[in-house]
């Protein structure tokens, strides 16, 4: 629990942005922090493809919300919540990258190391494309980050932590990526190479 007595919550993006579908879980954790503010008892975190490196924030955290692309075998674009004890069966979906074989690992040291999120929610789209070097997300994985970023709402508020809408645009600075690798300048470029 945080010093107020409040759970601490993370919020984590992980995936690749240069292997198209594979980068959902950052722009859907870049545009919800991009939109709205929340408690300081709730973290936000772009984990891109970051591995064993993200177990200190996962042991940290009493609670875990995960946006990511995952094979579950589904329609392309097909938004899949799942909870608490489901979530590290989704080591039985088809791995797609090196960043799932690591998280499923910080799962497992986080629960070894006695730190695991007493809960746990992890949000997956099923990608259409994964090959495409470079390319933006497809138009089925990309309509999909509005009901995820819902549904993370949705999760926030049940664990006491409700976000809100921002009024004002984020600074620059306070960004979760920057060097025109946010989704918009990304996806620009993107479509005129």
């Amino acid at each position: 629990m945080s010093e107020a007595g409040q759970d601490r919550i993370l919020v984590l993006g992980i995936g690749n942005i240069l292997w198209a579908d594979e980068g959902f879980g950052v722009r859907v954790v870049e545009e919800f922090h991009r939109r709205y503010a929340v408690p300081d008892n709730v973290t936000i975190l772009d984990g891109g493809t970051q591995g064993l490196y993200l177990v200190n924030y996962v042991e940290d955290a009493d609670a875990l919300i995960v946006f990511d692309a995952i094979d579950y075998g589904l329609a392309p674009g097909e938004l899949k919540l799942v909870r608490d004890d489901e979530v590290p069966r989704f080591t039985g979906a088809k791995k797609m990258s090196l960043h799932q074989t690591g998280f499923q690992e910080v799962l497992s040291a986080a629960d070894l190391l006695g730190r695991y999120p007493k809960r746990l929610a992890l949000i997956g789209c099923q990608p259409l494309d994964l090959e495409d070097w470079g390319g933006p997300l497809t138009e089925p994985v990309r309509a999909q980050i509005e009901p995820a970023i819902r549904l993370a709402c949705e999760l926030l508020v049940q664990w006491g932590a409700p976000p809100v809408p921002r009024t004002e645009p984020l600074a620059p600075a306070e960004r979760l990526l920057a060097n025109d690798i946010d989704h918009l300048n990304y996806e620009m470029r993107a479509r005129s190479a």
